[in-house]
């Protein structure tokens, strides 16, 4: 059994950065796609950005791109979410995903951690 447990949300203002970190138990990442998705209040969930196995290929959401970078650190069996320039529509609790294909659908992750708050203030 895999576990995803999130940190590093909380509360920063307009233009602000944050770094999630998203660490795994249970079983070695480095076979799997990562990702991280959010949901704000009263909107679903919606993709954000994912990571292939090696980490040299990424994807964004148009919302986050530029400003979002995911990256992998295989061996400490950890995936991160640098998050700068960050507004107020950000704010979100973003949930790591972890899945056996390169794609944005939350269909395709099998595991999930509880998720983290961020809150953008303007």
């Amino acid at each position: 059994q895999v576990q995803l447990v999130e940190s590093g949300g909380g509360l920063v203002q307009a233009g602000g950065s944050l770094r999630l970190s998203c660490a795994a138990s249970g079983r070695a990442i480095s076979v799997y796609v990562m990702a991280w998705f959010r949901q704000a209040p009263g909107k679903e969930r919606e993709f954000v950005a994912l990571i292939n196995r090696s980490g040299f290929s990424t994807t964004y959401a148009d919302s986050v791109k530029g400003r979002f970078t995911i990256s992998r650190d295989n061996a400490k069996n950890t995936v991160y979410l640098q998050m700068d320039s960050l507004r107020p529509e950000d704010t979100a609790v973003y949930y790591c995903a972890l899945g056996g294909t390169y794609g944005y659908s939350d269909a395709l992750y099998n595991y999930w951690g509880r998720g983290t708050q961020v809150t953008v203030s303007s």
